[in-house]
């Protein structure tokens, strides 16, 4: 049995007026204009966690790169729905329920809870709905009961599965043909028609969690899960749906199969598939082979090494609860954003560090700027849409250039979402207006009329850039313990002794005292204003 999909026709109102976003479809292996299904409503769905542990920095690599998509695109003129699911029924919850001797409701919520801190810490709040299957089941049943008597389902002694050989176009996200495909065995194998049917709805064990349904009492398969509830939340056709690499096949691959099936028509207009994070030595953070994008023609045997080479538990990358303990939920976040979302991220605890130091750029700056001005960056009023942001530098050539970086900024996000190239304009902009600051003498009595109001325009336009990012939204809380915060006084206080030694006429101690920071990685940099402090190639 085939199913036809019609052409998708209906396009947005006022398309000239918004910006021309172009989408990598993992469905059609090329960028796409982004033409949403209904004019400026936007609906993404992005696979979620199935909550049978703590977190890793793994689980949030598609969260904090969602979270900055939608806050793009909200930004660009879209009404946008997100929805993340969550998976509370499966396999891997029923054993580790049993093993920990408590309920499968009970092991969820715990693990919930943990998953939901953690996107807190990473500043992912842009979540409008979080669905638990277990919240869905009379939705799930009736999908299923859709694809029995459309003919693409069977049940077997109270098991129910999906039909691969009635679906044509079956393969289509991989470009593989269900001939092709082996089941994954086990001990419903032998009551299948073919190998790669697969599950929609499993018969009840004794001792586990079960729901009434027309086969007998049971749970649905994992794939069925997302079709249901994506249709209910955002309809039988959205626009985006993502995950990671790993779940192109054959989780994708069979939300496909069901959907266009019972519906006859697209489940998502664009497929967007995040890099998976992998331990390895890392490079400069930030650095060339970091920001290039993937390549855009995945063969399923890169997807399928790739769900093999994943990050996984076993593996660990570091308790996601002690890295946002020692390095900060910024620090992460900014670490996942630096790295084109198609490409994989290279985790490494030198990565995060390197991280921490970069950021400290722009921390730095802002204290310099509170200095000058009195105010907060932090409180600083920005433009909250694309169109309230342009503004006329006139023949200002410094703000001519601002306008140049938040152009090229935003040109990398209409390209496929690309944070990793546009954080490089973020530097390139702190860069700007520090030596902005420098040139026009702000931090001496000498300073020109009108500068500080032209710098104020300039750190508008930072605010508004690294707030698409998730980024700056509030100032760095101190480490725990105060390392950090402890260290910076220490430098301060050296570089207080430093400035007595040097109006002292005493140089040598003054010297000493610039070197032996030096040695320690600590540039000191001497300014009309004062004496500012870095970190060693930031």
């Amino acid at each position: 049995m085939s199913h036809t999909l019609p052409q998708q026709t209906k396009e947005p109102i006022e398309t000239a007026m918004l910006p021309p976003i172009e989408i990598y479809n993992t469905l059609t292996r090329k960028k796409e204009p982004f033409v949403p299904v209904d004019d400026r409503r936007v609906g993404i769905y992005l696979c979620g966690p199935t909550v049978y542990d703590k977190a890793h920095i793994g689980h949030m690599v598609g969260p904090v790169i969602f979270d900055t998509i939608k806050r793009y695109l909200t930004y660009c003129g879209y009404d946008v729905t997100w929805v993340v699911n969550i998976t509370d029924v499966d396999d891997k919850l029923i054993q580790r329920s049993q093993a920990k001797g408590i309920s499968m409701a009970e092991l969820a919520k715990e693990m919930t809870a943990d998953y939901l801190a953690n996107l807190r810490a990473l500043g992912v709040d842009q979540i409008d709905q979080m669905p638990k299957a277990t919240e869905h089941i009379p939705t799930i049943i009736a999908f299923i009961e859709q694809l029995i008597d459309r003919g693409y389902a069977y049940e077997v002694e109270g098991d129910v599965f999906f039909d691969v050989t009635k679906d044509e176009q079956y393969g289509k996200l991989t470009n593989r043909s269900w001939q092709s495909l082996q089941g994954e065995g086990g001990e419903a194998a032998d009551r299948k028609r073919h190998p790669a049917d697969f599950a929609l709805w499993k018969r009840a064990k004794e001792g586990e969690p079960s729901w009434e349904s027309p086969w007998g009492p049971g749970r649905p398969g994992w794939h069925i899960e997302c079709s249901a509830m994506s249709r209910a939340l955002l309809g039988e056709t959205f626009d985006i749906h993502g995950g990671g690499l790993d779940l192109v096949f054959p989780h994708h691959e069979n939300e496909i199969a069901q959907s266009e099936c019972c519906h006859g028509k697209p489940m998502a207009r664009y497929w967007m598939h995040n890099g998976l994070l992998k331990r390895d030595a890392a490079g400069k953070v930030g650095g060339r082979a970091e920001r290039e994008e993937s390549d855009s023609s995945l063969s399923y045997e890169q997807i399928a090494a790739a769900t093999q080479a994943k990050e996984s538990r076993s593996k660990g990358a570091g308790g996601l609860s002690d890295l946002i303990e020692r390095f900060g939920g910024e620090t992460i976040r900014f670490f996942l954003l630096r790295t084109h979302y198609r490409s994989t991220v290279v985790f490494s605890e030198q990565g995060l560090e390197e991280t921490k130091s970069a950021l400290e750029t722009f921390y730095r700056f802002f204290q310099r700027y509170e200095r000058l001005t009195g105010e907060s960056f932090y409180e600083t009023s920005a433009p909250t849409s694309r169109r309230d942001g342009d503004f006329d530098p006139g023949d200002d050539a410094w703000l001519q250039e601002v306008c140049r970086l938040r152009r090229e900024f935003l040109a990398n996000m209409d390209d496929d979402f690309n944070t990793g190239a546009a954080t490089s304009q973020l530097f390139e902009l702190v860069r700007t207006l520090n030596r902005y600051i420098d040139q026009r003498g702000l931090e001496a009595d000498s300073a020109e009329p009108g500068a500080l109001d032209a710098l104020r325009r300039g750190v508008a336009v930072l605010r508004e850039l690294s707030s698409l990012l998730g980024l700056f939204r509030t100032p760095p809380a101190p480490s725990p313990g105060g390392d950090d915060a402890l260290t910076g006084k220490l430098i301060e206080l050296l570089i207080e002794v430093r400035s007595d030694a040097r109006a002292r006429k005493d140089f040598a101690t003054a010297d000493r005292i610039r070197d032996r920071l030096a040695e320690m990685g600590v540039v000191l940099e001497d300014r009309p204003g004062g004496t500012d402090w870095r970190l060693e190639d930031q």
